[in-house]
């Protein structure tokens, strides 16, 4: 499955974004997806995953409470929502989908990744 993240950009914080993830193919429905983010200098880290028919979504306690993941499986498309944004929310973010969900916290669980957006917090 291929990726194409999309929707990132410059907002103040305390304000809102919602970025979202399409895919190409007919599998979408198959994969389960998450939501990594690596900040300037950092490692890349999860921050939220939701299961193949959207059942179940799981959150870093980072973004918990402040951030929706969401996906439209007609649409082949996940999102994900973001409230009340830091600037310690600043960080190129990453869709990933994958066949198992065991350690969906895991890079490694991911078989296919998007190119990334840029979101900017700025305070």
């Amino acid at each position: 499955v291929q990726l194409q993240a999309s929707g990132g950009g410059l907002v103040q914080a305390g304000g809102s974004l919602t970025i979202s993830c399409a895919s190409t193919g007919r599998t979408f429905s198959t994969y389960g997806m998450g939501w990594f983010r690596q900040a300037p200098g950092k490692v890349r880290d999860w921050i939220a995953a939701i299961t193949r028919d959207g059942d179940s979504e799981y959150y870093s306690d980072s973004v918990k409470g402040r951030f929706t993941i969401s996906r439209d499986n007609v649409q082949n498309t996940v999102y994900l929502q973001m409230k009340n944004l830091k600037p310690e929310d600043t960080a190129v973010y990453y869709c990933a989908a994958a066949r198992r969900m065991d350690y969906y916290t895991f890079q490694s669980e991911y078989t296919s990744w998007g190119q990334g957006t840029l979101v900017t917090v700025s305070s």
